[in-house]
C-alpha cells in the first residue's frame, strides 16, 4: 500500500462527509442524509449554539486548554457567523446535517485550526442539550410576558364590568346571577398559574448540561462552574448521562403550554357563545372574524374557533414527548432529535395565540342588557331567596324545597320570583317578610357575595387591584 493512500483516502472521505472521521468507508446515502438532518428545524437554535460556545471557548482558554490566541479568532469567527446568520447570507447544508456542525464548519473555514479546537471537551449531545435549555429560558420569559399582556386585557375589560351583572352557568344552566368582570377574572386566575408553572419549568432546567460530554464526562481539566455563571445557570448537571439524555423539562414545558392552551380553549369557547345571536352578551371588532361565501349576514369568531381547535397540537405535541422518551435507554439516542419540533411548535403556537388574544379581548364590546335579560329569565335567585329562609331558621333542605316548588309554579305562569306578589310569598311560608324582596334582586344578589373570591363589585374591584399590583411586578 502506497504511504500516501491513508492520506488520499481521509481528503476524499473529508469530502464525501465532512462530520465523520475515516471510520467509514463509505459516505452517508442521499436519502439517508434527508432522512436524519435536523438544520431544516433546529437552525433556530443558532443563537444559543454560539453563545454556548463562546462561553465554552472561553472556559478552555482560562483552564489552559487552547491559547488566547485561538479565543480570540473564535470570537472574531462567531461575530463573522451571527452576522451572516441575522442577514440571511448563511449557507445551512443539509450534507452537515444540524446546527452544531454548520457552525463549527464555517467556524473552521474562517478561522483555521482553532475553529477545530473549540470541540475540546464536549460532544453534541450535551451541546444540544444546553442550547435546548438557552432557548427554553428565552421562550419560557417571552410566553409570561404574553400571559401577563393578557392577564392586562382581562383586567382592563373586567374593570368597568365589576357590576355588570350576567347569568353564571353551571352545566350550561342558569345557575346563579355574577358580574361579568368577576367572570373574566376567572380567567386571570388561570393564566396566573399557568405563569407559576412555566417559571417552575424554568428553574428546573437552568442546570447546565454542557461538561457531560457524549455521555461520562471529559477527561479534560475543565471548569464547568464558570460555564453556568457565564451562561445565566443556577448550577450544573450532577450526572453525565442524565444531563444528556434528559428531556423533562421538554416534556414539563409542552405540558404548561397544553394547560394554556386548554384555558385559551374554554375562553374561546364562551366567546364562540356570547358572540352567538341566541346570546348576544359580547361582539368581536371586525378584524378577527371572518365572513360566509354564500350567507352575507355571518360574522364568524374564526379566531376563537382556531384557537380552540390549535389547543389539540398543544396536547398532540405533549403526547409526542412522552411517547418519544418512555423507552430509551441512557444514555443520547438519536430518537431525542424529534423533541424539537413538537417543542418549538408548542412554543410556537401559544406565542402567537397570546398576542392574538391580548388584542382582541382589548377590542370586545359588551352588551350588558342581553346579560341582564338571560340573567332575568332563569331563576337564578332562587338560591338568595332559599338563604333568606335559611337565614331566619329554616333547615336548607326544607328552604330549598319551598323555593323549588315556587321555581315551578312561576315557571308555569310565565312570570320570575320577583314577579310574585307579597300575599304570594308569605303563602309560601310564614318566614318571608316583604324585605325578602331585596334578595330576589339580580345587584341584590351579586352584592350579598360579599367575600373573598365572592362575585359582589366592591370584591371584584379589589381583586383587579390586586392582580394589577402584582402584574405591575412581574
Amino acid at each position: 500500500m502506497s504511504p500516501a493512500f491513508p492520506a488520499i483516502m481521509t481528503e476524499q472521505l473529508s469530502k464525501k462527509n465532512e462530520a465523520w472521521s475515516g471510520r467509514f468507508s463509505e459516505p452517508v446515502a442521499e436519502l439517508v442524509q434527508q432522512y436524519t438532518a435536523s438544520i431544516d428545524f433546529d437552525k433556530r437554535l443558532a443563537h444559543y449554539d454560539i453563545q454556548a460556545s463562546l462561553a465554552h471557548a472561553a472556559m478552555l482558554a482560562k483552564c489552559g486548554l487552547i491559547s488566547q490566541a485561538d479565543l480570540a479568532a473564535i470570537e472574531t469567527g462567531m461575530a463573522r457567523i451571527a452576522a451572516e446568520i441575522s442577514a440571511g447570507s448563511f449557507k445551512w447544508s443539509i450534507e452537515l446535517e444540524d446546527v452544531h456542525l454548520n457552525i463549527e464548519k464555517r467556524l473552521t473555514e474562517l478561522i483555521g485550526d482553532a475553529g477545530k479546537r473549540l470541540h475540546t471537551a464536549r460532544s453534541r449531545n450535551d451541546q444540544v442539550a444546553t442550547d435546548i435549555r438557552l432557548w427554553l429560558r428565552a421562550t419560557i420569559d417571552e410566553l409570561c410576558a404574553a400571559l401577563v399582556a393578557v392577564q392586562g386585557a382581562l383586567l382592563d375589560l373586567a374593570e368597568p364590568h365589576a357590576a355588570t351583572v350576567m347569568p353564571g352557568f353551571t352545566h350550561l344552566q342558569v345557575a346563579q346571577p355574577i358580574s361579568f368582570g368577576h367572570h373574566l377574572l376567572a380567567y386571570v386566575e388561570m393564566f396566573s398559574r399557568d405563569v407559576t408553572r412555566l417559571t417552575d419549568c424554568r428553574a428546573r432546567a437552568n442546570f447546565l448540561p454542557l461538561g457531560a460530554a457524549a455521555l461520562a464526562g471529559t477527561s479534560f481539566a475543565i471548569d464547568r462552574d464558570q460555564l453556568a455563571t457565564a451562561l445565566g445557570f443556577s448550577g450544573v448537571c450532577h450526572n453525565s448521562l442524565d444531563a444528556v439524555s434528559d428531556r423533562d423539562f421538554a416534556v414539563e414545558f409542552c405540558a404548561a403550554c397544553t394547560l394554556i392552551m386548554t384555558h385559551i380553549s374554554r375562553l374561546s369557547e364562551e366567546i364562540i357563545l356570547w358572540m352567538n345571536p341566541a346570546f348576544a352578551f359580547i361582539d368581536l371588532a371586525d378584524r378577527f372574524c371572518t365572513g360566509s361565501s354564500i350567507m352575507p349576514q355571518k360574522k364568524n369568531p374564526d379566531v376563537a374557533e382556531l384557537a380552540r381547535g390549535k389547543s389539540a397540537r398543544a396536547l398532540g405535541n405533549l403526547v409526542a414527548l412522552v411517547t418519544l422518551i418512555k423507552a430509551q435507554p441512557l444514555a443520547y439516542n438519536k430518537d431525542n432529535q424529534e423533541d424539537k419540533e413538537p417543542l418549538f411548535d408548542s412554543a410556537d403556537t401559544v406565542l402567537m395565540t397570546l398576542r392574538i388574544y391580548a388584542d382582541m379581548i382589548a377590542g370586545i364590546r359588551v352588551n350588558a342588557k342581553a346579560m341582564r335579560s338571560a340573567a332575568e329569565r332563569g331563576f337564578a335567585t332562587a338560591t338568595d331567596l332559599a338563604d333568606y329562609l335559611v337565614r331566619r331558621g329554616l333547615a336548607f333542605r326544607d328552604a330549598h324545597e319551598i323555593v323549588a316548588r315556587a321555581v315551578r309554579d312561576c315557571a308555569a305562569r310565565g312570570i320570575g320570583l320577583d314577579g310574585l306578589s307579597d300575599a304570594e310569598l308569605l303563602a309560601l311560608s310564614p318566614l318571608i317578610e316583604p324585605a325578602a324582596r331585596a334578595s330576589l334582586t339580580l345587584e341584590g344578589s351579586i352584592a350579598a357575595r360579599n367575600h373573598v373570591g365572592g362575585t359582589a363589585p366592591v370584591r371584584v374591584k379589589a381583586e383587579i387591584e390586586a392582580h394589577r399590583k402584582r402584574l405591575a411586578t412581574a
